[in-house]
């Protein structure tokens, strides 16, 4: 196992992509003097198409870098609870983009919430300097093995077990706020904790990340999506129910459908089309869709993890037969905002941003104050 071939390969491929940000040299800098696998554990976790098997580094040391290194584009699976990941090291062109959307500057201070193993941590140290990074994490037994690592790689970082929804590092306000697990709504508290003119990137929704700058007034907090990807969630805030099939078919029971009529319209898109996917999420938070394709095109699954639902069945003649049930017609919701996003040119999510207040939290297009807006759902589990 060469892992400084593997760490250059990765380097090579990301810059072949064009991953590495004009506007932040630093971040290759960094990455290349605190590599990913300084930060990993001993076990990591993989999808086997059934289950997350182990991957151990003594046992099997090329499948363990093989997880590391071998997509800029994947995360590292780091511990799974219950079946499922509870924690990663996230895909380094993610870490990468977030961290060049975050523009910290030698001496700032910066919160980084959800450290996890440490990296994200790492990398911001080496831009911002000794002492000036303080990490909170959740799981005490993350943090004390990031505080670890950290400390091998000779970086000046503080890292505390705290649940960062409610509580703030004390010592003053913070220059930057980055988050590395997705929020339905941003705490207050982290807006509290970063000084008027600061910057709070963070995980939005499990499907984008968002920059938002703080007002003058330190009263308001708003900007743009600036990239797609997918995030584990909040372990202690509201999020959406889990996806899924099993999902569905708990909230669509035995009983007929309320309603069934035909849509006009080849759900072909919903499979693939990122910028409408993103776009349904802004609309209709709650709805968790499941597509799948047979010999008459895509068909989907939809419901809201509480009681509604809606399957649209491909009829092979580029229409789709809707079904519905529950206390809402959920399918009819995601259609008309199809439709509107149409009707508005199909913007891309970097056209979209967030505008948190102390009362309220809301999504919007091109403008905050003037263009559409979708208000932010308190979703529960």
């Amino acid at each position: 196992m060469d892992l400084v071939k593997r760490r250059a390969a990765l380097d090579e491929a990301m810059d072949a992509r064009g991953d590495w940000p004009e506007r932040s040299p630093w971040l290759r800098e960094a990455v290349t003097e605190v590599p990913r696998d300084l930060f990993a554990p001993d076990r990591l976790w993989r999808w086997d198409g059934h289950a997350y098997v182990p991957v151990d580094r003594r046992t099997d040391p090329e499948g363990w870098a093989d997880e590391l290194y071998t997509d800029p584009d994947a995360a590292a699976v780091t511990q799974v609870s219950g079946g499922l990941p509870s924690s990663s090291l996230s895909a380094p062109a993610v870490v990468v983009d977030m961290l060049d959307s975050l523009l910290p500057e030698p001496g700032q201070r910066v919160w980084d919430i959800g450290g996890g193993q440490g990296w994200n941590a790492a990398l911001a140290a080496r831009r911002t300097g000794p002492g000036r990074v303080v990490s909170t994490e959740i799981d005490a037994g993350l943090a004390g093995f990031a505080r670890q690592r950290l400390a091998a790689a000779g970086l000046d970082v503080e890292v505390r077990t705290a649940d960062a929804t409610t509580t703030a590092p004390g010592g003053g306000r913070f220059d930057r706020v980055i988050a590395t697990y997705a929020v339905e709504r941003v705490p207050w508290t982290w807006v509290v904790a970063c000084r008027p003119g600061g910057r709070i990137v963070h995980p939005w929704g499990r499907l984008g990340h968002v920059a938002l700058t703080v007002a003058a007034d330190g009263r308001s907090a708003s900007g743009f999506v600036q990239g797609l990807a997918q995030f584990m969630a909040d372990r202690t805030g509201p999020v959406p129910p889990t996806a899924g099939r099993a999902g569905f078919t708990a909230v669509r029971g035995r009983g007929p459908a309320a309603t069934e009529r035909i849509v006009d319209r080849d759900l072909a898109p919903l499979e693939a089309d990122w910028d409408l996917r993103f776009a349904l999420r802004v609309a209709v938070p709650d709805a968790l869709i499941t597509t799948g394709r047979d010999e008459d095109g895509v068909n989907a699954w939809v419901h809201d993890g509480a009681g509604s639902w809606a399957s649209f069945s491909a009829l092979g003649d580029g229409t789709t037969a809707l079904y519905q049930g529950g206390d809402r017609r959920i399918g009819d919701e995601l259609m008309r905002a199809w439709g509107r996003w149409e009707a508005l040119g199909r913007p891309a999510p970097h056209h979209y941003g967030v505008t948190v207040t102390p009362e309220h939290q809301w999504a919007w297009l091109h403008s905050s104050n003037e263009g559409p807006r979708w208000p932010a759902r308190a979703l529960t589990r």
